[in-house]
């Protein structure tokens, strides 16, 4: 459920930016080059307005490039800004005196929506697309202070194209923007939602292992004290045998704990409780508590070897566990007699170190894995 709506949260990401996209080359092909072909006697450079349009379509490509990849704008967008208000400063010297503010001055109104692009997905993308649009808005003004287009007719036209610009651009980025917002939140809210079920998930299992835990300690405790109350001798070498091993396995049900639930830790355990069943003494200090995440085989590797040398014990064996942030360490020492040494280190395909000794009736067995 929380992969289908992250997907659906990057698919809002990279849709909306591509509309941007589709906006502006619409509205460039459709209109900037429609009037700089039919408007080519109001140029007094054409040439000038046609190289204005290749440097925007330039940086259009740049911009949707970056869309496409990250639907991001482009990381460095200074120049490229910069670049773009020079487009608008090209169109209006390319202009014939009288035709400013006319049909075939489209850079004014269009650079807008490249800013669009270039902001998109940005940290302050409001902050920088109101001051290119001021910054277009200025050009323009002082194009017309200049050349003084300063009537009324032009000024209503200077403000109607300047006023609808921004609202167009400013508010389809903004839309655009909340919309990425909302659905952000939700992968958020999935997030948490998701992590909630794991811990309850948890809290169950943490449940279930300790009443598991509290019969075996019933059991083992029982049947002590019912051979004891039977007439069992206790200098008998035998009864003896059995109560240390009773001891060692109530120890081990009492002091072992396991607040996060580990598929390590699970698969030991239940080894563990095999070699008490076949009557191995098994002693095992806590290994409950933080264990790193491990890559995919690693877990395999690390149980292979120790668990081979616990299930061949024959009398008494020995497990720890050591963990570090990047290391994860099984040991078991064990009468085995039966289990296949290696001299050398054995270097599993995981990235796992297998070491083997052997002294006298017992055997030691050591899988290490250290992460990057």
């Amino acid at each position: 459920m929380t992969e289908e709506i992250e997907q659906v949260a990057q698919r809002y990401a990279r849709f909306t930016a591509l509309g941007a996209a589709v906006i502006a080359a619409v509205w460039h092909l459709g209109y900037d080059l429609t009037v700089t072909v039919t408007g080519w006697p109001d140029f007094r450079w054409p040439w000038l307005a046609v190289a204005a349009w290749g440097v925007h379509s330039a940086i259009f490509a740049v911009a949707l490039l970056s869309l496409s990849r990250t639907s991001r704008g482009p990381a460095r967008i200074r120049e490229l800004a910069l670049a773009t208000l020079a487009v608008d400063v090209a169109v209006i010297v390319s202009l014939l005196p009288g035709e400013l503010l006319s049909v075939s001055d489209w850079g004014w109104g269009s650079v807008g929506w490249i800013a669009v692009m270039l902001v998109w997905g940005r940290p302050r993308w409001k902050t920088e697309l109101i001051v290119f649009l001021a910054a277009n808005a200025g050009i323009m003004l002082a194009a017309m202070i200049l050349t003084g287009t300063l009537d009324r007719v032009s000024i209503s036209k200077y403000l109607v194209v300047i006023a609808g610009g921004a609202t167009m651009q400013l508010g389809y980025t903004w839309g655009c923007h909340m919309l990425r917002t909302r659905a952000e939140d939700a992968v958020t809210l999935a997030r948490r939602l998701a992590a909630d079920d794991a811990w309850r998930e948890s809290a169950q299992r943490i449940h279930t292992d300790r009443l598991r835990r509290y019969a075996a300690i019933r059991d083992v405790a029982e049947d002590l004290l019912q051979q004891l109350a039977d007439g069992a001798d206790p200098g008998d070498p035998r009864v003896r045998e059995d109560c240390t091993a009773g001891a060692l396995r109530l120890r081990r049900l009492i002091t072992e704990r396991e607040d996060v639930p580990d598929e390590l830790v699970s698969a030991l355990r239940e080894r563990i409780e095999a070699a008490e069943r076949r009557k191995v003494m098994v002693t095992a200090p806590p290994f409950g508590g933080y264990l790193p995440g491990l890559p995919d085989g690693v877990r395999e590797d690390l149980l292979r070897a120790p668990i081979r040398a616990l299930d061949g014990a024959r009398s008494r064996a020995r497990v720890t566990v050591s963990a570090m942030s990047t290391m994860v360490s099984v040991a078991v020492v064990a009468d085995n007699d039966d289990l296949p040494v290696s001299a050398t280190p054995v270097h599993e395909p995981s990235g796992v170190v297998v070491t083997y000794q052997r002294l006298g009736g017992e055997v030691w067995v050591n899988s290490i894995w250290q992460g990057p």
